[in-house]
């Protein structure tokens, strides 16, 4: 190995190679999933998405109600419900002087902030007050704000939202963008200013009409009681006797769908990483291969020296494992500083990158590739084992 450190080298290097694609790209897949998680759990902790279904009575009416939500805050139908956040989704051009934005205008309400986990960072959030007068004020995710009023405060300033003027009250603190888009850019509104001033949804009977209830339980353990007691609610609400015209969700079935979904992700970088692995495995056979072509005549001195087979096959493989173990060594090194160097790069448009180094999957590499070299290297070490000492002697 030491007299030839050109060809060892470049044998290490498909080790090498394929070790750290396996380390970056579970790095890469993990940090992804990891992501995902904690995008979804940043949004409220232990909730129930209740969202309108197929309606019973046709069209595509709206199924659920401003009435509904407030029907869900009932401490006998549904003891275990600690607070209701209903939401009605529009969007629209926002100029506030030479500025102009698109933006998500979402009606809340103000049990939102707390339901969704959506703090405020200067002013105040929408109050009751702001609902019962359908007044038009408005807070600003950071994004907006930046957007029209740049470093200005914007509290008190005015904005349209689709030709109706608003007051900004508030100012939300920053979310960032991820899985489920970018929270920053998003205005929030009152429900019913929302409704009634910018995108009205009524239902067959003339109610206001939401795109979802937002339902938060005390802890993880109530989340089946609290479904049960929702859709009870739901039912006899909507006189349901057949299909619902609702469904509902919650936060423990989005995270483990989308871990799922991730987890058939990360296996799929692994087994493309695999492949490289796989790829420097069969360098080293065929480096060893040559190896013993070349060495014949020493294996023949050694044998008639008195060295019997399990020397020779021991010297190949230690090799060939050797080399593995050299080259699966240096490849965790660079696939921790790739995995490292990539680590908030901001490579998929706008959004950081998130990687997650693992040293079990660091170690896990390690042994495969040591085993790839032993299986590799086997059986060149038994072809050498296998030469007669007087035709290796004879060999030129």
């Amino acid at each position: 190995m030491g007299a030839n450190k050109l060809r060892s080298g470049l044998t290490l290097l498909g080790i090498v190679i394929g070790v750290g694609a396996v380390i970056s790209l579970m790095a890469i897949g993990q940090g992804v999933q990891q992501s995902i998680t904690s995008n979804i759990e940043s949004l409220g902790s232990n909730l129930i998405f209740v969202q309108p279904g197929n309606s019973s009575q046709g069209g595509g009416a709206a199924t659920l109600t401003l009435q509904d939500a407030y029907a869900l805050d009932d401490p006998v139908f549904a003891p275990e419900v600690m607070a209701v956040a209903p939401e009605i989704r529009a969007s629209g051009q926002v100029p506030a002087g030479r500025n102009n934005t698109f933006a998500q205008i979402v009606g809340v309400t103000p049990e939102y902030t707390d339901v969704r986990n959506f703090p405020v960072e200067n002013g105040s959030f929408i109050t009751e007050g702001h609902l019962a007068n359908n007044s038009q004020v408005a807070v600003l995710g950071q994004t907006i704000n930046e957007t029209l009023f740049g470093n200005r405060d914007p509290l008190g300033q005015p904005i349209r939202i689709n030709g109706r003027q608003f007051e900004v009250i508030g100012l939300l603190k920053s979310k960032g963008s991820g899985f489920f888009g970018n929270f920053d850019n998003q205005i929030l509104v009152p429900i019913t200013t929302a409704y009634y001033r910018i995108s009205s949804q009524r239902t067959t009977h003339g109610d206001i009409g939401v795109d979802s209830i937002n339902v938060q339980m005390p802890d993880i353990d109530a989340m089946d009681s609290g479904m049960r007691q929702v859709a009870t609610v739901l039912r006899l609400r909507h006189h349901i006797t057949g299909e619902d015209d609702f469904i509902i969700t919650n936060q423990r079935d989005t995270i483990e769908t989308l871990e799922e979904t991730t987890n058939t992700f990360v296996v799929f970088l692994a087994a493309i990483a695999g492949i490289s692995l796989l790829v420097g495995g069969i360098g080293i056979m065929n480096i060893m291969l040559v190896s013993v072509t070349e060495r014949t005549r020493e294996i023949g001195i050694r044998k008639a020296m008195g060295a019997k087979r399990r020397d020779i096959l021991l010297q190949f493989v230690s090799e060939a494992t050797l080399l593995s173990l050299g080259g699966g060594a240096a490849g965790v090194i660079i696939g921790a500083a790739v995995a490292r160097l990539l680590n908030g790069r901001p490579l998929l448009g706008n959004n950081p990158m998130q990687t997650a180094f693992s040293w079990d999957i660091a170690i896990l590499a390690l042994g495969v590739s040591a085993i790839i070299g032993l299986f590799f290297g086997i059986y060149p070490a038994v072809r050498a084992a296998r030469l007669h000492p007087i035709e290796a002697l004879r060999y030129e």
